[in-house]
């Protein structure tokens, strides 16, 4: 190494070449395991956790509040029940946060909600 050159000097290529390759994908990239989710639980007390989600606007076990604007779900036609939260999933039918939500459900959940619902009494 010629004289007068600082140590910072000689250090300058390999911190080049260290930041050229910095952003550079690995020649190996590696996979990101598959996230494991368990299974959904159909069981009764399974559909009853599922339903405790339509509770805030829906009421507890389906009931809305006295003099609410929103449908009670207590007591309804399982198939109507399941047919409407199938719209709702696609898209076909849209209301203020319910087709946001029967998204997240599939559709063994949507017939266990359906299932639960229909069961508890008017």
């Amino acid at each position: 190494m010629p004289r007068g050159l600082s140590i910072v000097s000689r250090a300058t290529p390999a911190i080049f070449l260290l930041a050229a390759f910095a952003g550079a994908p690995a020649a190996f990239p590696q996979s990101r395991p598959t996230p494991r989710f368990a299974p959904p639980n159909l069981s009764p007390a399974g559909a009853r956790a599922l339903a405790a989600n339509c509770a805030q606007c829906h009421g507890t076990d389906g009931h809305p509040a006295p003099g609410s604007a929103l449908a009670p779900l207590a007591g309804r036609p399982r198939a109507e029940l399941a047919a409407k939260l199938a719209a709702f999933k696609s898209g076909k039918a849209r209301a203020t946060v319910m087709d946001q939500l029967a998204k997240g459900y599939s559709d063994e959940e949507i017939a266990a909600l359906a299932d639960y619902f229909a069961s508890r009494g008017r």
